[in-house]
């Protein structure tokens, strides 16, 4: 028997996938009408926490965030049968995957954090990419389950918490992707681009594909022969920006980067090439 926590639609999804493979469920959400809905699919809902995980061997947790997970776990630890193995999906901080892991550990149970990079959609057809790192025997005896629920698993080794650390770098970097979306279609408006033409540039050039390589020589340190000059790049955004404001245009991301730029320069770096600006993360 396995329990299922959080029903929002990625929780929702996963169970259904489950459901479809037969797998017996119980399942919670703090708005009953959420887990209630499940019903129609064979799950078996509880309007209290601690009836949903009883008899559970497993528990799947998809909820907000650190705090809502510790209190729903506490809530739920006196129906928890002892041995029972959690599995949290939830988004958190580094710091309290790891905390978790070993208070959970101390009281005779087993606490995994398995972030993923998955919509709902994924969730109910298994594809996407679920995210796991500690330790390893643990690991091991999910991985089966785990990898069925996901288009991919992947292991990053022993170290507590790194999963959780990735998890949040990966959304990092799709909040930064989507905000410069953002400005893309902010300048395109401006200038009366449409969003089709936009569609139009990038099926023939695909800037992501650069992605690994930029990142590679970004990590090693080397700006001296440019690609690209930081003096040019900041160029290129003052061109952004001076059209964005000229024609009432919000842009959120550039004149960020164009401030970042300018510090670089008055350093001396106009000259290296432009990613030269993360070289203090290094």
């Amino acid at each position: 028997m396995k329990a299922f926590l959080g029903m929002g639609l990625l929780g929702s999804n996963f169970v259904r996938a489950m459901l479809r493979k037969d797998i017996a469920i119980q399942v919670w959400n703090r708005t009953a009408a959420k887990a209630s809905a499940l019903d129609q699919y064979g799950a078996k809902w509880f309007e209290d926490v601690t009836d949903a995980v009883k008899g559970a061997d497993t528990i799947h947790l998809t909820l907000k965030d650190d705090s809502t997970v510790d209190e729903v776990l506490a809530k739920a630890e006196p129906g928890l049968s002892h041995g029972a193995m959690i599995i949290d999906h939830t988004t958190t901080s580094r710091e309290g995957a790891v905390a978790r892991t070993a208070a959970w550990k101390a009281k005779g149970f087993t606490y995994l954090h398995a972030p993923v990079f998955m919509g709902p959609s994924n969730a109910l057809d298994g594809s996407g990419y679920m995210l796991v790192s500690g330790d390893q025997e643990v690991i091991a005896k999910v991985q089966q389950e785990l990898s069925g629920m996901t288009g991919k698993l992947i292991n990053l080794g022993p170290e507590e918490g790194k999963a959780a650390a990735i998890k949040l770098l990966g959304n990092l970097f799709l909040i930064a992707f989507t905000a410069g979306i953002s400005d893309m279609l902010a300048l395109a408006k401006v200038f009366g681009v449409s969003p089709d033409d936009l569609l139009g540039l990038f099926d023939s050039w695909n800037p992501g594909a650069s992605l690994p390589a930029r990142l590679k020589r970004i990590a090693s340190g080397s700006f001296e022969q440019p690609s690209w000059e930081l003096s040019m790049a900041r160029k290129d955004a003052g061109l952004m920006v001076a059209a964005a404001n000229k024609g009432g245009g919000h842009l959120a991301v550039i004149p960020a980067v164009a401030a970042e730029m300018d510090k670089w320069i008055e350093k001396g770096y106009g000259s290296y090439d432009w990613s030269v600006i993360a070289k203090d993360n290094l």
